[in-house]
């Protein structure tokens, strides 16, 4: 197998631990609030807290993998957060989880990133679409083994004893990345180190801030899946826990082939219709069918309807992930670590906005339903702006 294969096979393995450490949290949700008797309200700050660090050290956790090289900075964040997955089975109270929440997603924020920066330097610009779809259906897959992972180990020994057994994994990831990486001596220039990006540009840019707030709206949808999902269809809907396995592992499942999907397909476009086709009609549409979706959950009710159409909606918006991660390589090319690290800033403002304003929704009106409204509308929004970004007018030159 080429090198290169490995290390995407690498990536995609990380990218499921990345999102079995990061929901687990939510999957446990109703069992934790119950056991340190925590309000919806509060709830939401400890979702938030995680997003907060999570979306203020993206550019830094970015910035670092260019300049410094992704084997020791990609190892170093890893083992980071999973001290921190596993420290959260120690909280005793609000307080404490806020503090590891927030310790552990500083070190989750340079996971996408960095992969980001990898996938730039081994892969060509035909392939990076693929690339990206792999790792982000990979995450997507991480969600759906959540429950199925944390919930047995939650109804036998109690929802702290996931939180170790998960930040045991990302150990030996670290480990094993430190171990085997090392940097494509054909396209990577880590040894001499890249030189620091131009924050005038970037700043001066208006493809930067159309990208930027695209995702945030995006991620202000997206966001709710990570957080408030599996506690939405078990408290909003009636799910109960045996039904919540498989109420979150199959969305997850239609994201993951949705990424893989939107991966090949943004690719296939690009090559035969150009790159705005390929990258942003793609991303565009998705984002819109999937806000209909969206609507349609919030507006029906019962079990099997929300079911099927959230299912459908994370399935369509994430056929514009690989798209909307290649345009950070289109656009940013040596410096695409940091200019999706920027991206991904803005996108967790958006998911520290859902993680909050959601749960100020439910404990003031008591109606879980209501916020689905508010995300279908931010969904068209990032619909609209992602229709406004030129993938062929690269931020930063090669």
């Amino acid at each position: 197998m080429k090198r290169k294969n490995v290390i995407l096979a690498m990536l995609v393995i990380l990218g499921m631990v990345t999102f079995l450490d990061r929901i687990n949290i939510s999957v446990a949700g109703s069992s934790i609030m119950h056991d340190l008797g925590l309000s919806p309200s509060e709830w939401g700050w400890v979702q938030s807290a995680f997003i907060l660090s999570y979306g203020l050290m993206q550019i830094p956790m970015g910035a670092l993998g260019d300049r410094f090289g992704h084997r020791s900075i990609l190892s170093l964040i890893v083992l980071w957060w999973s001290l921190f997955t596993a420290f959260t089975g120690l909280a005793g109270g609000l307080a404490s989880l806020l503090i590891i929440r927030f310790m552990f997603g500083i070190g989750e924020a340079g996971s996408s990133p960095c992969s980001t920066g990898v996938i730039s330097r081994w892969f060509e610009k035909g392939e990076v679409g693929k690339a990206q779809g792999y790792v982000w259906a990979a995450s997507r897959m991480g969600g759906a083994l959540t429950p199925f992972v944390v919930i047995p180990v939650m109804l036998s020994v109690g929802w702290r004893s996931a939180f170790y057994l998960l930040g045991a994994l990302g150990i030996v990831w670290a480990a094993v990345w430190y171990w085997y990486y090392r940097p494509n001596e054909g396209r990577d220039t880590v040894k001499t180190k890249s030189a620091p990006v131009s924050w005038r540009l970037l700043l001066g840019n208006k493809q930067f801030w159309l990208l930027c707030a695209m995702y945030f709206f995006y991620a202000f949808g997206s966001w709710f899946f990570f957080s408030w999902f599996p506690t939405f269809m078990e408290l909003g809907r009636g799910f109960d826990k045996t039904e919540l396995t498989y109420a979150v592992a199959v969305p997850f499942v239609m994201s993951m082939l949705g990424n893989i999907a939107g991966g090949h397909l943004t690719d296939r476009l690009t090559q035969r219709y150009g790159i705005k086709v390929g990258r942003k009609a793609l991303g565009s549409a998705s984002l819109a069918v999937s806000a209909a979706c969206m609507f349609l959950a919030a507006f029906i009710p019962g079990k099997l309807a929300v079911f099927v159409f959230l299912s459908l909606c994370f399935g369509i918006f994430d056929l514009m992930l690989p798209s909307a991660w290649a345009l950070c390589i289109d656009l940013g090319h040596r410096h695409a670590g940091t200019l999706s690290g920027a991206m991904n800033t803005a996108g967790n403002i958006g998911g520290f906005c859902c993680g909050i304003l959601f749960g100020q929704l439910v404990q003031q009106s008591g109606n879980y339903n209501l916020p689905l409204y508010m995300i279908a509308v931010m969904l068209i929004v990032s619909a609209v702006l992602f229709a406004f970004i030129n993938p062929e007018k690269p931020i930063i030159r090669a």
